[in-house]
């Protein structure tokens, strides 16, 4: 175990271990005093009072610290020390990633389809040990590869995919995203990426409407945007494609972004899980054992008072 696996889940807690030490300090530095008798009653006479044994300076009992013990002891359980469970990962639906590829000619033709397999390639390299899936798409869409944690084939699929690999004609992103849609809610992913790579043609009503319900259903569409001879004579494409992005909750990338793809698509599944309250999936909450510690102090409550 390191501290790269260690977590609070919920550190403003903090600030009452604060409050306690700091008062904690404040009754350490009273423990001797007895309030304001010290400033009215002349000093020889309290001298006397302290010979006689009169007076009480200092707590009868150590156990009159121990309600302060236990209030640290909740409170640093409230915090939430946790363990990321490095097992939660493989879980398939747990996180997942979707790569949606236009195959039709107008992208595989293209001068820029080997840097939009590259692109797909890194995102691929990134998945560590999410799963990951391909669909491929042109006048129809197909499933290439199902959900796996053998991204090393994923990505020898990509580099494998032509003008050939879809043979209807056509280009109908909307039936890729609709498959995407549907294995997301075949796996029970709870957290699932899908990653559109387009030169943006065929992007209409029908795309939009799939982009939405994959938001719908906790996934998050993004786009690669490959901005091929075909986008550039229609000169809309682009913004289609940042619009379907924005719809899916997800962003646009250019082919030299696969950096920013890369990093996007390693996050932990923690990141992602935390914002849709799934994130005991993913860590060992040790909290309620402190609190099982607090109770020993606490037992000092109810000691019998001697005569």
């Amino acid at each position: 175990m390191t501290l790269a696996v260690f977590s609070l889940l919920r550190p403003f807690w903090l600030l009452a271990i604060v409050a306690i030490a700091i008062l904690a300090v404040r009754l350490y530095r009273r423990r001797n005093r007895i309030g304001d008798w010290e400033s009215v009653i002349d000093p020889d006479l309290m001298a006397a009072m302290r010979a006689l044994g009169r007076v009480e300076t200092s707590p009868r009992h150590s156990a009159n610290h121990l309600p302060l013990l236990a209030a640290a002891l909740t409170a640093l359980a409230l915090t939430g020390p946790a363990l990321e469970r490095r097992d939660a990962l493989s879980f398939r639906n747990l996180d997942g990633v979707i790569f949606v590829m236009d195959v039709s000619p107008s992208m595989t033709g293209s001068a820029l389809w080997p840097a939009t397999v590259t692109m797909g390639r890194v995102g691929v390299n990134a998945l560590s040990t999410k799963p990951g899936a391909l669909i491929v798409y042109a006048g129809d869409a197909y499933l290439a590869a199902p959900l796996t944690a053998d991204t090393r084939n994923l990505g020898f699929t990509m580099t494998l995919l032509n003008d050939e690999t879809v043979p209807d004609t056509g280009t109908r992103p909307a039936l890729g995203l609709s498959r995407a849609a549907e294995l997301l809610r075949e796996a029970r992913i709870l957290a699932g990426d899908v990653v559109l790579m387009t030169d943006g043609a065929g992007l209409g009503p029908e795309a939009l409407a799939q982009a939405a319900e994959i938001a719908d259903i906790g996934g998050r569409l993004s786009v690669v945007y490959a901005p091929t001879e075909r986008a550039r004579e229609t000169g809309e494409m682009r913004a289609q494609a940042e619009t379907l992005a924005s719809l899916g909750g997800g962003r646009l990338y250019e082919l030299n972004e696969a950096n920013a793809l890369a990093a996007d698509l390693s996050n932990d599944a923690t990141s992602r899980l935390e914002q849709q309250s799934y994130q005991l999936l993913v860590w060992r909450d040790f909290g309620r054992y402190l609190l099982l510690l607090a109770l020993l102090p606490a037992l000092g409550f109810f000691r019998r008072q001697s005569a």
